[in-house]
């Protein structure tokens, strides 16, 4: 019996039956398909109006049809306040570009946040999310993941909550910014869930519990089989590793890819084209190759609406798209 990727990752919606050892065979070529991760929306997030009808209107606008979702443009704007990510004017920051908060005693401010974070997960119904994953199935958007805030300091409880809302917005994939910790941590809940994990990776080649470097990314898919690499090419690329190699290798275990542009040796993000990631290279190879990855564009640099660059954004990705 093969079990392909989108088998899975509907199996919550459906009921359908999933095999005890999750399988990604792919059976045939298939046509790439391009996605927006919310965070790109975070400047929808202090506009007035319903944060998802305006995410579902601004994919219509631009003709996308599927999401990775970003935990926090689901969540009331109030608890980003003090985010390091939440800044959109394209600065870099330990957290947007190194996976971890500034270093240092952490002002009062974010500690409340995170507590009231914490409050707000525990407290919202998981019914929220099953809404949530109907409204967008009604706009013909697919929820292909649910990008949880899997952070060291969350309690059993959090973690458990987000596998159920994974699951009820009607996906079978969580992914997730961790540590190598957490995710010792986390394989039980995955395997009892029947969920799997993508882990995502930044930059920081200084902390050794990070997600940076091929050997960290390999570590990590080891912990379980539940696991998959949501692969971020932009801070893949800006470390100095061979991306497409990396691709090459590992292909079978990527549940998706992060498209950003970034200069080389660190540096920062930019528009589409202008840094050192092989965004065309990943791309091509991706579509001549006929896997069933998908890619999802993020919008991190300096620049204007979020609607504006993503449109610019798509219309650079998809000369490389191969028809």
């Amino acid at each position: 019996m093969d079990v392909t990727r989108r088998t899975l990752l509907t199996a919550a919606a459906t009921g359908a039956a999933v095999l005890s050892v999750p399988s990604l065979a792919r059976p045939r070529r298939y046509k790439v398909r391009l996605g927006i991760q919310t965070y790109s929306f975070r400047d929808l997030l202090p506009t007035p109006g319903d944060t998802v009808d305006k995410m579902i209107q601004a994919c219509k606008d631009l003709g996308v049809d599927m999401i990775e979702l970003f935990e926090p443009t689901v969540e009331p704007p109030a608890l980003s306040a003090h985010a390091a990510w939440a800044f959109t004017g394209g600065k870099p920051t330990e957290a947007s570009l190194y996976g971890r908060p500034p270093e240092g005693t952490r002002p009062a401010a974010v500690l409340q946040s995170r507590e009231d974070l914490r409050k707000y997960r525990l407290a919202t119904p998981i019914a929220r999310f099953r809404e949530i994953g109907r409204r967008f199935r009604a706009a013909g958007i697919e929820v292909q993941a649910f990008n949880f805030g899997l952070k060291d300091d969350c309690t059993d409880a959090e973690v458990e909550w987000g596998f159920a809302a994974t699951k009820a917005l009607g996906t079978n994939l969580m992914t997730a910014s961790t540590t190598l910790s957490m995710l010792r941590r986390t394989a039980p809940f995955a395997a009892r869930h029947r969920t799997l994990l993508g882990l995502h990776g930044h930059s920081n080649l200084r902390d050794p519990n990070q997600l940076a470097t091929p050997e960290s990314f390999e570590q990590g898919l080891a912990m379980s089989p539940w696991y998959r690499l949501n692969f971020d090419i932009g801070h893949f690329a800006a470390a100095g590793f061979d991306t497409l190699g990396f691709l090459h290798r590992h292909h079978e275990n990527v549940c998706s890819v992060h498209l950003k542009d970034r200069k080389a040796n660190f540096g920062m993000n930019m528009p589409y084209g202008q840094g050192d990631t092989p965004i065309a290279g990943v791309v091509r190879t991706i579509t001549e190759n006929g896997w069933n990855i998908p890619i999802f564009l993020e919008y991190e640099y300096a620049g204007g609406p979020s609607q504006d660059e993503l449109r610019r954004s798509l219309a650079y990705v998809r000369k490389f798209v191969v028809r």
